[in-house]
């Protein structure tokens, strides 16, 4: 039989597991494609090249969009039979009552609507005149939920989005006026150099960070804005505010489109186009401000003085369910509406070829071309995001101040529970259990900190990824080192109090390897932070998970369960454990070369002898800490897969094929 050597094995993966880290974060981005332009590319260049809006006009007909149950048969329907249109310098609003399909429109129209087995969608959309798969032309999406950074400013956020984004400024200068631009255009001028903030430090107001979320978004000069009920969870004041900067983007060519549910009447007026759908119908498609009163003035219903003529509209076209008679009479009416409005108005058609839609080939082609023409080099990438995740670090005091609190309030209970340990044989197992909790600790702190923060960060991510703002190699280096100064403070001033109150081995070379072997298994637990954060989709899910297996790597840990005792099944848990080789390295240079007080023949003489006990004996503190570091990069190369490949999936529009 073959001899196993589990440790050549460990060397071997250490060795494989850095270099293909280095290789993923530092290998080359996507190529760029050949010159092989289809008519729309030169709008494209035009676009890019001077920075001013392409006016891009966007008709839909037919879009249907149903859910099916497990045996695929039709259970409701989101969307039915929706047609429209939106132009250049006009601000299109998509109203309706709850439920009523306004943001599933807004996602079909912007190509967002995340894909499911259970959905079909079908119809066609026309940018300009030709398929959406041809068309070249940016678009911004301006999402319910603002997320940023929260320690940087308005200022610092817009300029490290421009630099990533618009890399051919050729001076800081250049890129210091655009973005003094965008700040006053957007309003933002006053709180420029004000952190942005969250919930536990008071930052911008909720207005301010809904116009950095499209100032944002209109660093790429997009020609078409959705925006998915911008006014949610804002006051009138700001909620006016934030709708007078989309009519004034309209205003100034782009094409605007926005969901929302009930507006006050001044941010009604604003609007120059409305699309009212109720139940996944369309019962008023066309301009707005009197046009639509006047329409439903045709049948019977006046619009009272002096109401919100957006509230008339929401009541008007929303079922009663304050009673079974009320039902019945509300949904007549709207099924009335919506017969009326599909007779008596033109059918928008779209111009484009069936066939041009299935060629998915022209859709990679621009989608690759739209990630790769405008993204600043590897090493800019790294320097910028090297700056931000440097700034948000170490400004992030609240959470800063949490930790320091906790990492001197753990040592000094640990050390007055252990405090000043002699050379009895009972000191034995209160040095391991020690070292057990401080291992444990150590570890619990940092993955409780990432798992806490990171999903909300992945999600800004993935969304800067998706718009090609850069690549992951450099936004996981960048974060791996700009971490190390803030995340090795905890762990040292966790030492450095509990090692003394303790008495462990009294030598400043056993203290600094102590301080070490703490620190590089902070750092591996934070990776398998990053890791839990990228695996699951909210913050509540990872503080179930990452705590949970944690727990496991604690039982394997080598104090519970001894390694030589473990089931073969389970065999390779403690090569993975974090918490086993930081605490065997923990008692390798706690015990090794210490003296016991003994009076029996059966006692434990010397430190050597209680690592035997605990199969300890034979390794170094070396060897731990190539353990640790393996530990670390192969959850580092986890996490950089999962944020590569985590692309979000969009259900593709099918064609109503139309006989000849």
């Amino acid at each position: 039989m073959v001899d196993f050597d589990g440790r050549v094995l460990g060397r071997i993966m250490a060795a494989a597991a850095v270099a293909f880290f280095f290789r993923l974060i530092t290998g080359p981005g996507p190529a760029l494609l050949p010159d092989e332009e289809t008519e729309d590319s030169g709008d494209e260049e035009a676009q890019s090249d001077s920075g001013k809006v392409v006016p891009v006009t966007i008709r839909w007909s037919g879009i249907t969009c149903c859910l099916s149950d497990k045996r695929g048969k039709t259970t409701r329907f989101l969307l039915t039979n929706v047609s429209g249109e939106a132009k250049p310098g006009r601000l299109l609003a998509i109203m309706g009552p709850s439920g009523s399909g306004k943001t599933t429109l807004l996602n079909v129209l912007a190509g967002q609507l995340a894909a499911s087995p259970r959905l079909h969608l079908s119809g066609h959309l026309d940018i300009n005149g030709k398929s959406r798969l041809t068309g070249g032309y940016k678009i911004a999406y301006v999402r319910q939920e603002d997320l940023f950074f929260s320690q940087l400013t308005p200022r610092e956020t817009l300029s490290i989005a421009a630099e990533l984004q618009l890399p051919e400024f050729a001076s800081v200068e250049k890129r210091d006026k655009y973005v003094n631009e965008l700040l006053f255009r957007l309003g933002l001028i006053n709180c420029a150099d004000s952190i942005v903030g969250d919930a536990k430090v008071r930052g911008i107001s909720g207005g301010e960070k809904k116009r950095l979320s499209l100032a944002c978004e209109l660093i790429a000069s997009p020609s078409v804005i959705f925006a998915d009920e911008p006014t949610t969870g804002l006051d009138a004041f700001q909620a006016e505010k934030v709708m007078e900067t989309l009519q004034q983007l309209a205003q100034e060519g782009h094409t605007v489109i926005c969901s929302i549910h009930q507006p006050r009447s001044s941010v009604y007026n604003n609007f120059d186009d409305i699309v009212l759908l109720s139940e996944g119908s369309v019962v008023y498609n066309g301009p707005a401000k009197d046009e639509p009163l006047k329409y439903f003035a045709k049948f019977g219903y006046e619009c009272p003085d002096h109401m919100n003529p957006a509230e008339f509209l929401a009541d008007l076209i929303s079922v009663d369910y304050s009673s079974a008679e009320s039902v019945h009479s509300s949904q007549a009416r709207i099924d009335k509406f919506v017969a009326e409005f599909s007779e008596n108005v033109l059918v928008i058609e779209c111009v484009s070829p069936v066939d041009a839609w299935k060629n998915s080939k022209i859709q990679t082609k621009f989608a690759r071309k739209a990630l790769t023409k405008h993204q600043a080099g590897w090493w800019k990438q790294f320097r910028l995001l090297l700056k931000r995740a440097w700034m948000q670090a170490f400004r992030d005091g609240p959470t800063n101040k949490v930790r320091t609190r906790m990492s001197v309030a753990s040592a000094i209970i640990f050390g007055s529970v252990f405090w000043r340990m002699g050379r009895s044989q009972t000191s034995i197992q209160d040095r391991m259990g020690l070292l057990q909790v401080a291992a444990i600790n150590t570890a619990m702190a940092a993955l409780t900190k990432t798992v806490s923060v990171f999903p909300k960060e992945r999600t800004i991510i993935d969304r800067e990824h998706e718009k090609g703002s850069y690549a992951m190699g450099p936004y996981l280096l960048s974060k791996l080192l700009a971490e190390i100064p803030i995340g090795a403070a905890f762990p040292l001033m966790f030492g450095t109090l509990l090692y003394p109150m303790a008495r462990l081995h009294p030598s400043l070379s056993r203290f600094a390897k102590f301080c070490g072997i703490i620190t590089m298994e902070s750092f591996a637990a934070s990776a398998m932070g990053l890791t839990v954060g990228a695996m699951v989709p909210t913050t509540e899910a990872a503080m179930a998970v990452g705590p949970s297996l944690m727990t496991v790597f604690i039982v394997f840990g080598g104090y519970y369960v001894n390694a030589e005792n473990t089931p073969v099944i389970f065999k390779w848990i403690p090569h993975i454990s974090l918490i086993r080789w930081a605490f065997q390295g923990l008692c390798i240079n706690e015990f090794s070369g210490l003296q016991f007080e003994h009076h029996n023949s059966y006692d434990i003489e010397t430190g050597e002898q209680a690592l035997e006990r605990f199969s300890f004996g034979g390794s170094g503190i070396g060897d731990t800490i190539t353990a640790q570091g393996r530990i670390l990069m192969f959850w580092y190369c986890i996490t950089y897969l999962l944020l590569k490949n985590n692309k979000p999936k969009y259900q593709q529009l099918e064609p109503h094929l139309q006989s000849s």
